[in-house]
């Protein structure tokens, strides 16, 4: 039976994803009383850079649903040393059950799939952040319905979770405009995932507007001045559908990459969408664990 490892959303296929979706709704319903599905298994959880969301998230996601964690730092393992990836890999699938990795490197993750018998999650590398996409359609479809269809507009830099909203909309058919400086757009385009340089032109009529954090972990230092034109205010706000809401999925740096005229309005919805990692982790727990070499009980 393959292993189902949670590493980049375009291997795990549409109708998997939209499940996980489906599935992270109904655990959503269902907070206060989760199904013991993971009971007895153990989830390890490496870290190469501080983190809140994830980890709160993962350990507590995993702990509802009866499992148990181990967190470690990437530092306080052999693999920082001399040991190898291989190496590394194997034996952490003869101890636990599934790892949740966020490290700097997507190559040393997809290397650690390659020889774990055991399924890798994603929880965030560079190039991508699929557990935070999941959380935030999850948050759409809360608050505006289905997201076929919808228009998400990202504003500021292009980096890790904007390259993530790419690859999800062609398989969740919404429309993504990406604004950015123009030396940081994207190489190539798509029907589904458009650039426009004029941030009120990529905001206009949109369902939902999103940033992210114009300096991330290891950038600090960095210059912020070309992201100005594209920092999300009430102006930029007022261009979106009646109803649109905004979207980050934090830490945020006030009077940076969004004012905090916009976090005060109802339309700011990023305790919500926090809160759902948490049941969107359940989900691809679930998905990760429950058909993959691992006994899962399962709820009567």
């Amino acid at each position: 039976m393959s292993i189902r490892h949670f590493i980049n959303l375009p291997e795990i296929g549409p109708e998997t994803l939209k499940g996980i979706l489906e599935h992270a709704h109904a655990l959503k319903r269902e907070k206060y009383n989760p199904p013991q599905i993971l009971e007895g298994l153990s989830l390890v959880m490496a870290f190469d850079k501080r983190s809140t969301r994830t980890r709160l998230s993962f350990e507590v996601a995993m702990k509802q649903l009866g499992g148990h964690t181990i967190v470690m730092n990437m530092g306080e393992m052999q693999i920082a040393g001399s040991e190898t990836i291989e190496d590394t890999a194997k034996v952490l699938s003869r101890f636990v059950d599934a790892v949740m990795l966020r490290m700097s490197s997507h190559e040393m993750m997809e290397e650690l799939a390659r020889w774990s018998t055991i399924p890798i999650i994603n929880g965030m590398t560079d190039e991508s952040h699929p557990c935070q996409i999941m959380a935030d359609l999850l948050t759409i479809e809360e608050k505006l319905g289905a997201i076929e269809g919808k228009k998400i507009a990202w504003f500021g830099d292009y980096n890790n979770v904007c390259k993530t909203f790419a690859q999800a909309a062609p398989i969740f058919g919404f429309d993504l405009v990406i604004s950015t400086p123009p030396d940081l757009k994207p190489e190539k385009t798509t029907a589904d995932v458009i650039y426009q340089e004029d941030a009120k032109a990529a905001a206009k009529d949109a369902d939902v507007l999103v940033t992210d954090t114009w300096v991330s972990m290891g950038q600090e230092g960095k210059s912020i001045e070309k992201f100005m034109p594209y920092q999300v205010n009430s102006a930029l706000m007022a261009l979106a559908k009646d109803g649109a809401i905004f979207m980050h999925c934090m830490p945020i740096h006030q009077n940076e990459e969004v004012t905090p005229e916009v976090l005060k309005t109802p339309a700011s919805v990023i305790y919500d969408e926090a809160e759902n990692r948490l049941h969107a982790q359940k989900a691809i727990l679930a998905w990760c664990l429950e058909e993959a070499g691992v006994r899962v009980r399962k709820s009567a």
